[in-house]
């Protein structure tokens, strides 16, 4: 499929903030919060559709796992935040470098709520390399086909 055949390959793929998700995955309280939510709604409508192309990193999508469960924001359950991020990534026109991973990250955070976001990404990264991690983080050693070594 060339350039010709799709007819949004020219536009520019955008870099979306924390702030855009959170936008999206909460509840609107004030009424600039309501605008930024029909706002985000229409951009993931589209984004889910295929017609509009952006991307993040793996930073900012930690930030917002943290925001979605910190108790002093938003209080959701690592099972809640994993559940509303994960259609956001499989959507058709989110580009991540690490996509599959990011979709493994948060299906081992609904099985172990003890792990933090962070965590997550690195048990993903070494069931899929197979390396052998070096911590001290006992947590890592519940996980399947996680090796950790303490040094």
């Amino acid at each position: 499929m060339g350039r010709a055949d799709c007819p949004h390959d020219d536009r520019p793929v955008r870099f979306a903030d924390g702030n855009i998700f959170l936008r999206y995955l909460t509840r609107p309280v004030t009424p600039i919060d309501q605008q930024r939510f029909a706002a985000c709604t229409t951009l993931f409508a589209r984004v889910q559709a295929g017609d509009e192309q952006i991307t993040t990193s793996e930073v900012i999508l930690t930030e917002v796992f943290f925001v979605l469960t910190s108790p002093r924001q938003y209080g959701l359950s690592p099972n809640d935040a994993a559940g509303r991020l994960e259609p956001i990534i499989a959507m058709r026109g989110l580009r991540l470098q690490r996509k599959r991973i990011v979709l493994r990250a948060l299906n081992l955070l609904t099985t172990h709520p003890q792990l933090g976001f962070e965590d997550a990404l690195v048990a993903a990264t070494l069931q899929r390399s197979g390396m052998r991690l070096l911590s001290y983080d006992a947590d890592f050693d519940r996980l399947p086909r996680i090796m950790r070594e303490e040094s």
